[in-house]
């Protein structure tokens, strides 16, 4: 599988991170995909104001998430993000490491569709500003932060 585009975020495990088990509730690991992904669009000037501002919305319309080891608090973790599909929809593959071992905690996936704003329609084709935005980057997936 291609990638596209990749950025890598450092997190830190806070306590309102935690279930009554004492590790990260299974919820909070969207959000922490959700911060990559954030970044990974900053990166090419494409968050959520400037999806707005460009007429799309983009709603997540599948997700996944694999646990494969608890992420505990005060875990410093790093979050690899990477653009694996864009032309039809926007998929975008998470792995979430223990920033001291390199120990793999988890795998994901969210997939999100372009909505014309206006009309409320699905469009079946990325639309040209997310291209546009892209295509400088393409080449170019050096990790930062």
């Amino acid at each position: 599988m291609s990638v596209f585009l990749q950025h890598e975020v450092a997190l830190e495990v806070a306590f309102h991170h935690l279930d009554p088990m004492e590790v990260v509730w299974f919820g909070n690991y969207f959000q922490f995909f959700d911060r990559a992904r954030c970044a990974l669009m900053q990166k090419i000037d494409y968050d959520y104001p400037q999806m707005k501002a460009s007429g799309f919305a983009w709603p997540v319309v599948d997700c996944h998430c694999r646990y494969a080891s608890p992420i505990l608090y005060d875990m410093k973790v790093r979050v690899l993000a990477e653009l694996v599909e864009y032309e039809n929809r926007l998929k975008i593959n998470y792995t979430i490491r223990d920033a001291a071992s390199g120990k793999k905690l988890c795998t994901g996936f969210t997939t999100q569709a372009a909505v014309d704003m206006r009309t409320q329609e699905l469009c079946f084709v990325t639309p040209d500003v997310f291209q546009d935005k892209l295509r400088p980057h393409l080449n170019n997936t050096d990790l930062s932060e």
